[in-house]
């Protein structure tokens, strides 16, 4: 009996079938993970469109897009913090807080020896973005000083604004904010219940916000050093970054932001009450991560962001449209959370398995 030697081309590996093929389907997989946060959106308005006639109508669309503007300005200001690897729980409690600054102001003036002052509009939405700046410098400034985990540093400025917004008022409520001509601080309600050509200023203000957001995350080196601290902060050290600089500021957008969607939601009620935009963190966070920004940092976009805030809003607006209640509200949008991050991590895997591939 003799051996008989293979020849190179027998003992070769059997090429992988179809490899192109398995490319292209893993790429078109690939690609509409990336654009899920569009399909959800396009999928929501056709199955809600069928179920209710009223769902598409001109003013309903306007009136859910009022609606978004707010979860979507305080989701573009997370989405900042997220973008460095953080996280913002309290922009809740500062929207709250910067509604009752404003409204206590507007409502009662400030004391000062000798009477009160009652400010204009203008300087009154100015005190209370400037007061949500000042809440997110403190987390930011905790974070980065003192080394506590943005989870848990942020965690304890919810219950700390929150807390500040109640004993502001004791717990009660600035009913009346139409302002008086005496006082010269009236038209608090332009920003919150007044439109603009037809469309809500609470509208345009979100337009001008996304548009700032989008130029600073992609255009200016300060949008650079955020994803750079966001992707891997030790090299952003070496590369002479001040990531401590870098983290308070988006820490400070974020509650600049936070506090400019609770006066809109104050204007629009009309009132400014403690609780107020209570679990707002939650939709914000929701948006941003259904938006496709990763909670581990350096990935992710304002537009992503944005799409998101229209996914979970026209998602509430449609369920409370048919009629859905509010215990199966809160089920649905857990799934939709849970949904955002399962796919981002399957984008995220497939990807990284096309990029071993092709090297």
């Amino acid at each position: 009996m003799t051996d008989t030697v293979a020849s190179p081309a027998s003992t070769a590996a059997a090429p992988e079938p179809n490899p192109p093929r398995n490319r292209v389907l893993a790429q078109a997989a690939l690609l509409l993970l990336r654009g899920r946060t569009l399909v959800v959106l396009v999928v929501l308005v056709i199955f809600f469109s069928a179920i209710s006639s009223e769902y598409l109508t001109q003013s309903n669309l306007i009136l859910m897009t009022k609606h978004v503007a707010i979860n979507a300005i305080l989701a573009i200001g997370v989405t900042f913090v997220i973008l460095t690897g953080g996280i913002d729980l309290s922009v809740g409690s500062i929207a709250g807080l910067a509604g009752m600054v404003s409204g206590g102001l507007l409502f009662k003036g400030l004391h000062v020896p000798g009477g009160t002052v009652f400010f204009s509009v203008a300087v009154v939405i100015l005190i209370g973005i400037l007061v949500g700046a000042l809440v997110g410098a403190v987390n930011g400034l905790v974070i980065t000083r003192f080394k506590v985990a943005p989870f848990i540093a942020t965690l304890g400025m919810l219950y700390v604004a929150r807390g500040i917004a109640q004993l502001h008022s004791n717990g009660g409520t600035y009913p009346d904010l139409a302002g008086t001509p005496g006082r010269h601080n009236e038209g608090f309600h332009v920003i919150g219940v007044d439109s603009f050509l037809g469309i809500p200023v609470a509208v345009w203000i979100m337009i001008g916000v996304i548009v700032a957001a989008v130029v600073v995350t992609t255009k200016t080196p300060f949008g650079r050093r955020i994803f750079a601290v966001g992707g891997n902060e030790r090299a952003a050290i070496l590369a002479g970054i001040r990531v401590n600089r870098v983290k308070i500021a988006v820490y400070i957008i974020s509650g600049a932001c936070a506090a400019l969607a609770g006066l809109l939601l104050t204007s629009e009620l009309g009132a400014a009450y403690p609780d107020t935009a209570t679990t707002y963190e939650l939709n914000a966070i929701a948006a941003a991560v259904l938006g496709g920004t990763a909670l581990s940092g350096g990935r992710g976009t304002i537009i992503g962001t944005v799409m998101g805030a229209f996914v979970i809003g026209f998602l509430s607006d449609g369920l409370v449209l048919v009629g859905v209640s509010t215990f199966w509200q809160s089920v649905v949008k857990g799934a939709v959370i849970v949904f955002a991050v399962i796919t981002e991590q399957a984008q995220q895997r497939l990807q990284s398995g096309l990029s071993k591939r092709t090297a």
